[in-house]
């Protein structure tokens, strides 16, 4: 005989309930009000999911700072998952997470520790200034903001006060924290007056600037119409820029021409990123021709898309240029309130304070909303780029210099030059010159000939030890090769490369193994840690040189490393003072 089974049978309310628990979302919920703070910071959906840094600044800028239910907010109404979103934000230094009823500081004040301003007297801006300001106020180091011709440098808010001071930074605390919005109506044309030092007035902020109507007045943008109508004809235009002898100006040194021909190549459609993320430290030639003259370079964009055939444009700009993107904002919409021609779609993307994203893959990443970390190459963004699309990439001056080369004729670009070397170089000089600043000078012309002809020589009790000719990851060379030509290609063979063109001067007063320890803990900070080698060998290095006399071996194991195995150019190039150090000034070390 079989024996019966009873199986307790649920009742429908009890049925009921089991479906409304099994239909919750699991996690954390966004609440009403956070849903309400968001929807107005960054509209009514639908959103796309590469405006996912832009609106982590809208609630950065609102609330100073990223309060956690605002992240599950925006998780939701963007419809992405929370991890996707904190991944994002934790990525970048100028996003504050805040955790509960955590208060955020009435103020941030950002010392710039960058090698130029820690020579100026950085570190005792860094430990006087928090007891000055009191506790509401947040004062923290930060790497280069791009004013290394002004240092020392402290951001007060979104405002620089260059030349710092203890007491004037106190002061601008008190007030306001924002920069301020300069003329435009200034005269200013670098083609014209080159060679020539480009700034001699180290102390200004927002200098006027060259204006939509003032540079449509002055001839501005018939060249882009001529392009767009086909009254300049295309493949003159490309013949131009490879005649030049053009490269690419923002360290790589690729030939222009040779790169929108290969872009030109692929399929459509096609999209182009422009980097002035400029965070090389010792780098400011981008922001200062920007903040001067900035539709020569969108005309030079323009162009560029009409050669290529672009369908839309993405500026990434670093966040640390908060005049730059006021000035870009503003003269974007007077462009395109009045086009002299059709337009490609033109956006403006807020970098959000990391160094990698000048590396043009990082800069991809960030651009669509993502973490800035390098893309294992091949394949090339030439070829799978921005969205998945063939992409040219270029960096902002060389887009600059686009029209003058166009309208004067590539000889004319290749006529300046010595030491058998064509065309011109912005250097941004900082250090112990005279007269440091962006100095338009001929390729090939050395770092003597620059400090004497550009900079007025150096400063009063400073004579000329050491130098940086390429920014943090150039490399370091000692006085008594200050002779060798400063451009691409001349100084690989001694260990350095010209890079950006981000020249730091060192005088007797100074020691080389400092320069590079504080490299070196810059690397160690922007590192992206995606890779081992880098985000573990530069911290083992920075470590390693603090000591008094240096462990060879050890140092040049890892330097080794991270040339071989890291995965970008940061990590590869991290070794390159230590390298200089050991072999120019094994002196200080030993």
């Amino acid at each position: 005989m079989t024996e019966s089974i009873s199986v307790p049978v649920a009742t429908v309310d009890e049925l009921r309930g089991r479906l409304r628990r099994q239909s919750k979302l699991k996690g954390r919920q966004p609440d009403h009000d956070a849903v309400e703070q968001v929807r107005a910071s960054i509209g009514a959906g639908p959103h796309r999911r590469d405006l996912l840094i832009e609106n982590l600044h809208r609630l950065n800028d609102r609330f100073r700072g990223l309060f956690d239910r605002h992240l599950v907010a925006l998780a939701s109404e963007m419809k992405l998952s929370m991890a996707e979103v904190f991944e994002v934000a934790t990525f970048y230094h100028h996003f504050d997470i805040l955790r509960g009823d955590e208060r955020p500081a009435r103020l941030t004040v950002r010392v710039c520790d960058g090698l130029s301003c820690e020579m100026a007297g950085a570190r005792d801006l860094l430990q006087r200034l928090p007891a000055m300001l009191g506790t509401d106020v947040r004062v923290i180091a930060a790497p280069c903001v791009g004013r290394c011709e002004q240092a020392p440098v402290a951001v007060v808010g979104q405002a620089p006060l260059v030349h710092a001071k203890a007491a004037g930074v106190q002061a601008a605390a008190m007030g306001s924290s924002s920069h301020p919005m300069p003329r435009d109506d200034a005269a200013f044309d670098a083609a014209a007056v080159g060679p020539a030092p480009i700034t001699r007035s180290p102390g200004e902020i927002a200098p006027a600037y060259v204006g939509y109507d003032t540079y449509r007045a002055r001839g501005g943008y018939r060249l882009a119409a001529a392009v767009a109508a086909g009254r300049k004809p295309l493949d003159d235009v490309l013949k131009a820029m490879t005649d030049s002898g053009l490269r690419g100006l923002g360290g790589a040194g690729f030939p222009a021409g040779r790169k929108w021909s290969i872009v030109r190549q692929t399929d459509a459609p096609r999209l182009m990123a422009v980097n002035i993320d400029e965070g090389e430290p010792g780098t400011f030639k981008d922001r200062t021709y920007l903040e001067r003259d900035p539709h020569r370079f969108l005309e030079g964009m323009l162009v560029a898309a009409a050669v290529v055939g672009t369908e839309a444009c993405y500026l990434y700009l670093r966040d640390e240029y908060h005049g730059c993107r006021a000035i870009l904002e503003r003269e974007l919409a007077r462009l395109q309130a009045d086009p002299p021609c059709p337009l490609p779609r033109i956006e403006l993307r807020r970098g959000a304070g990391a160094y990698i994203c000048g590396e043009e893959s990082a800069m991809i990443e960030s651009i669509e909303g993502k973490r800035g970390e390098p893309r294992m190459r091949p394949p090339y963004i030439a070829q799978i780029g921005l969205f998945g699309r063939p992409t040219l990439e270029h960096n902002f001056e060389t887009l600059y210099w686009v029209r003058d080369i166009v309208e004067r004729g590539p000889a004319w670009f290749a006529s300046f030059g010595r030491q058998g070397r064509k065309g011109l170089r912005s250097f941004s000089v900082s250090g112990r010159v005279r007269e440091p600043g962006v100095k338009l000078a001929p390729a090939g012309i050395t770092l003597q000939e620059l400090v004497d002809e550009f900079c007025g020589g150096m400063l009063p009790g400073h004579d000329l030890y050491a130098y940086l000719p390429g920014g943090a990851s150039g490399g370091i060379l000692p006085a008594r090769m200050a002779d060798i030509p400063l451009d691409f290609d001349t100084l690989q063979p001694h260990g350095c490369f010209i890079g950006s063109a981000a020249v730091i001067v060192l005088s007797q007063h100074d020691r080389a193994r400092d320069a590079a320890l504080n490299m070196m803990r810059f690397f160690e900070h922007e590192s992206c840690g995606q890779c081992t080698p880098c985000r573990v060998g530069t911290g083992k290095a920075a470590q390693l040189m603090t000591a008094q006399r240096w462990d060879h071996a050890t140092l040049e194991d890892l330097n080794q490393v991270m040339i071989d195995a890291s995965i970008c150019g940061l990590g590869q190039a991290a070794p390159n003072p230590v390298r200089c150090v050991q072999k120019y000034f094994a002196h200080e070390v030993q």
